[in-house]
């Protein structure tokens, strides 16, 4: 016998509602993962942004010494690189920033003479006296070579740098020679292929930004190679 009354139908499931644990686990895993990438965008660009703010810093406060970080040399000449940066240490010098200039820096395998030993031979060319410059003829990445130049520093009773080399250089230099326990700032070239076109520039930036990055997470060098000619 059938009912007076209407049936009533039952509630549709709600389409929208996560059916069981695995798709709420699934959620969150997206979520975590959309943060995490949006952090490590922040951190690298944050990095970046530094690295272009400190290479704009010329600050020619007085040091116990100059720090010109090596780079190529040809049998005894310095690359453009590295001659823009002996330049740059020229006119320190000359400008009477410190009294002492320093070269690092060793030799790949083939080559005659050290990338320290070079720096030397020009900066003697340009007039300043052997006796006020001092070669460490170590250190084949800029992490050795900012460690061996504290050390002999350390030695002789210096404690304070002003570092040259390219402007987006600069951060990481910097960065290492505290953390080898050197008072250090910079004073980096103006000329030279790493500035001379925006595209070596914006190669300047993100090599450098990587290189800091890994040597912040690692305290391991990480140094790339050029794309301007040296």
């Amino acid at each position: 016998m059938k009912s007076g009354f209407p049936r009533t139908a039952a509630p549709a499931p709600d389409a929208r509602r996560p059916r069981g644990l695995v798709p709420t686990v699934s959620l969150w895993v997206g979520r975590l993962i959309a943060g995490a990438v949006l952090m490590a965008l922040v951190l690298v660009a944050g990095t970046a942004v530094r690295v272009w703010q400190v290479a704009r810093i010329d600050d020619y406060t007085n040091a116990d010494a100059i720090v010109v970080l090596g780079a190529a040399q040809y049998s005894g000449t310095p690359s453009s690189v590295f001659e823009a940066r002996l330049y740059q240490a020229w006119r320190l010098y000359e400008a009477g920033v410190a009294p002492r200039v320093i070269t690092v820096g060793g030799k790949q395998d083939g080559d005659l003479y050290t990338e320290a030993a070079s720096g030397k031979w020009y900066l003697e060319d340009k007039g300043v006296p052997s006796e006020n410059i001092l070669a460490v003829e170590t250190g084949s990445d800029t992490l050795r070579s900012v460690e061996a130049v504290a050390t002999e520093m350390e030695s002789r009773g210096m404690s304070s740098a002003v570092l040259v080399s390219d402007p987006w250089h600069s951060l990481r230099t910097r960065t290492m020679a505290r953390d080898a326990g050197l008072a250090a700032w910079t004073a980096p070239t103006r000329t030279g292929p790493a500035v001379y076109t925006r595209e070596s520039q914006f190669h300047g930036i993100a090599r450098e930004t990587g290189a800091l990055l890994w040597y912040q997470l690692t305290h391991f060098s990480a140094d790339f190679s050029y794309t301007a000619g040296q």
